[in-house]
């Protein structure tokens, strides 16, 4: 069974309704990011930057997995898939994907502020003075701006073997997730569906659509064509 790894953006969690801030200036929901998104952020004003993911976290309630991500779980049929995702929502496996890494860590998901390594589930708030049993400050698990990606070394061995690759939703312009692309096997087919593909490559071809058309209509041709 051939390996696809689909490394998916902000582009295909946008059609479910969830706000992203690369087209708005640096704005997410109304914050500067460096606000809410940096350590230094957290240090100025932890109680702004808690509520701030409360408040994404609500609204991840609110929205569904669209099209693209119900059509990803079907190549699952016929592929081994992973799915490497810059998106911090839970819509992939909602949807129903079984293999999902996250690169920039999960809103469902707190960690201890001094021990990165302790990760609890999360579906309600946190608030300022909530630890872990190690008596730390409980903080979203989301990769911050400076900080660390601890599953990118996870994320480059998946692509390295990856005979398929596709890239959804994504501006390409996030490192190190950007990288990725260079690490897969030269000659394999590569797709980008976006639809405003900012990529010179010749080699990826380009599905200039949403992820919710372009998506299953990729989707299809692979499962045709197994």
């Amino acid at each position: 069974m051939k390996n696809i790894v689909v490394l998916t953006g902000a582009g295909i969690s946008a059609e479910s309704g969830i706000k992203t801030f690369r087209d708005a200036d640096g704005l997410w929901e109304g914050y500067d990011v460096m606000e809410v998104a940096s350590p230094q952020g957290w240090q100025k004003n932890p109680k702004l930057v808690l509520q701030f993911y409360n408040d994404r976290r609500r609204q991840l309630s609110e929205v569904h997995p669209n099209a693209a991500h119900k059509a990803l779980v079907q190549l699952e049929e016929q592929y081994h898939v992973t799915i490497i995702t810059q998106n911090v929502d839970d819509l992939h496996e909602r949807a129903g994907s079984s293999h999902v890494v996250h690169l920039h860590g999960e809103l469902l998901k707190a960690r201890s502020q001094k021990n990165p390594d302790e990760v609890i589930p999360c579906t309600n708030d946190i608030n300022y003075g909530d630890t872990c049993k190690y008596g730390q400050q409980l903080r979203p698990h989301i990769v911050w701006f400076g900080e660390e990606v601890p599953m990118l070394e996870t994320a480059i061995s998946l692509t390295e073997k990856a005979d398929i690759l596709i890239i959804i939703g994504t501006s390409m312009q996030v490192y190190p997730a950007a990288n990725l692309v260079h690490y897969v096997t030269p000659g394999i087919p590569k797709y980008f569906v976006d639809p405003a593909p900012a990529i010179t490559d010749k080699s990826i071809q380009v599905i200039a659509k949403k992820a919710s058309l372009g998506v299953p209509e990729l989707v299809t041709k692979l499962l045709e064509h197994v």
